[in-house]
């Protein structure tokens, strides 16, 4: 991205987050080590809070290991490089263990046999909204069954649907994409999750497409890999410790990912126990 970039700009700016967009609109997160690491996330070392070094108007400028933001400047060339993708092929192999424990959490008390109930689930979004709980309950369907054509046209309704950087429907399609990486084997899962995520990415913000654009490459944040090393070899306190976090996300994103997540191995298991 700093290579790359010629005339990044500011997309946003937190006490903890400064979010930068290039003229290809890529973004690239300036977090402190408390956010951690993430697909598209350069985490500082120092726990600072940007909104008090920066401004608005603070001049940016970029070389391929150096990153200028106002009187900051960060330096890379000794960065640690992070891998974003999980273990898919590993998970995949354990998909019935994982689809079991999920059954035990509390999080599975948000549906209901035939449907997703939410009463936290795309929580900001209108619950008039039309056909909300038939598009979710849909896409986690055609997810499950890897149906491709019937997953975009649906995930291009979701797109942007709620309100905030990372609208509701959006976080739901994020974490119904982790579900499908862990359902699939890998070249299914990777041309049905880049395809629809391709499909929402241009219909909503900059900071939701880089998340479903990077969903839909096997790409996830450091706490979803936690959760998932936790559903293969954790503890239940443990799982519902990471449960807890990735809850704490936002608003409702944390809650919304998590339910498009589980809401696809609910949808499994029903298509599975109709089969027998």
């Amino acid at each position: 991205w700093l290579a790359n970039s010629h005339h990044p700009r500011l997309l946003h700016l937190f006490d903890r987050a400064r979010n930068l967009i290039n003229e290809r609109r890529e973004v690239l997160s300036i977090v402190t080590p408390e956010i951690g690491n993430g697909p598209f996330n350069l985490v500082v070392q120092t726990d600072l809070f940007f909104i008090q070094h920066l401004s608005l108007e603070a001049s940016i400028s970029t070389s391929a290991f150096q990153l200028n933001l106002g009187n900051l400047t960060i330096d890379t060339e000794n960065a640690t490089l992070w891998n974003p993708c999980p273990d898919w092929e590993m998970l995949h192999s354990k998909k019935d263990e994982i689809a079991k424990r999920l059954t035990q959490l509390p999080i599975t008390n948000y549906f209901t046999q035939g449907g997703i109930d939410m009463p936290l689930a795309v929580a900001s979004v209108p619950s008039t909204a039309p056909g909300l709980q038939s598009l979710v309950s849909d896409l986690s369907s055609a997810l499950a069954a890897a149906d491709i054509s019937t997953a975009k046209d649906i995930a291009s309704k979701l797109a942007g649907l709620g309100q905030g950087l990372t609208p509701s429907g959006d976080d739901f399609l994020m974490g119904a994409l982790y579900a499908a990486w862990i359902l699939h084997p890998r070249e299914v899962a990777s041309g049905l999750a880049q395809s629809v995520a391709e499909s929402a990415a241009p219909l909503t913000t900059s900071l939701s497409a880089a998340w479903l654009r990077s969903a839909g490459r096997g790409e996830a944040g450091i706490l979803w890999h936690q959760f998932f090393d936790a559903l293969v070899s954790g503890g239940e306190i443990e799982i519902q410790n990471r449960v807890k976090n990735i809850l704490a996300v936002g608003e409702t994103s944390g809650a919304d990912a998590l339910a498009g997540f589980v809401g696809v191995f609910e949808s499994r298991k029903i298509a599975d126990s109709s089969v027998s």
